[in-house]
């Protein structure tokens, strides 16, 4: 009995051992810096003075921060429901092929490898003034599009983030899609249900688990599309794909550190509640 316990108690050991380093990583370099930077929100940048929400009267009244908050959120709500509705469809047309499946699916994972900054070479070879696509535009009889000095802008920037993440998004809903066993299809399929009742009735419900994961990590990514916009577009881009991240950026540069870190106060708490929304409808489903 004695040495069950200590069995046990080493096992306990073992866990706590293997989760530390990890917590540890977190403690350092993610607790403790944002613990500085709620800190830093009330206080003045030079002085160091205790401001109270002066810094976030001033980041709320900031005409450029609301614009990019608005863009930010304009893209966060048309990007995230069209990637994973066409990461589904395509993740369903894939796992019914019998044929190029594995090649297909690393042909959509290659996005994810490619380097940033390679990307970026090719949309300027595609949107540039006198690049690909206005080429093949022109010969059509018709006018040039601006692309990066226009509203089309925000375009490139949806175009970039889909192509980017769409082959990501596609293999987790895939996985989610082998975990459904095909016994309940073909029991369906002999009660006369089609396959867009298949689909409705067992495929969607079976994958509500993957959504909710899917849905935070498109939203998560999200974030991660200033690089494709900062290298294409400079500091400065049109006001259509001006984003929050262009805006901490700038404000980095001219060590406005008050500012940033009440943005980026404010930003942590949109995006907790967020999933805490997500969380909680999952829950509910």
């Amino acid at each position: 009995m004695l040495a069950r316990k200590r069995r046990a108690g080493r096992k306990k050991m073992a866990g706590v051992c293997f989760l530390l380093p990890g917590f540890l990583g977190v403690l350092f370099f993610t607790l403790l810096p944002f613990i500085e930077v709620v800190k830093r929100s009330f206080q003045s940048a030079i002085t160091l003075d205790w401001v109270g929400f002066k810094n976030y009267k001033e980041v709320f009244s900031n005409t450029a921060f609301r614009m990019a908050a608005g863009n930010t959120l304009r893209f966060t709500l048309i990007c995230i429901p069209l990637l994973v509705v066409v990461s589904l469809i395509l993740a369903v047309i894939l796992q019914r092929l019998k044929f190029a499946k594995n090649l297909l699916k690393s042909g959509f994972l290659i996005p994810v490898a490619v380097p940033a900054a390679s990307v970026v070479l090719v949309w300027k070879v595609l949107f540039h003034s006198s690049g690909l696509i206005n080429g093949l535009i022109e010969k059509t009889g018709q006018a040039k599009i601006a692309w990066m000095t226009s509203d089309a802008a925000f375009l490139v920037l949806v175009i970039s983030y889909l192509w980017k993440n769409i082959g990501y998004d596609m293999i987790l809903w895939m996985a989610g899609l082998a975990g459904i066993p095909n016994e309940i299809y073909e029991a369906a399929r002999v009660d006369g249900a089609g396959e867009l009742r298949c689909f409705r009735s067992i495929t969607l419900p079976n994958l509500l688990p993957s959504l909710y994961t899917i849905t935070v990590l498109s939203f998560l990514n999200s974030f991660k599309v200033f690089r494709e916009a900062w290298l294409v577009a400079g500091d400065y881009p049109h006001q259509s794909m001006y984003l929050l991240q262009h805006l901490y950026n700038n404000w980095f540069r001219e060590l406005s550190f008050d500012k940033i870190s009440a943005a980026a106060v404010i930003n942590a708490a949109v995006v907790l509640v967020l999933i805490l929304v997500l969380q909680r409808s999952w829950e509910r489903e």
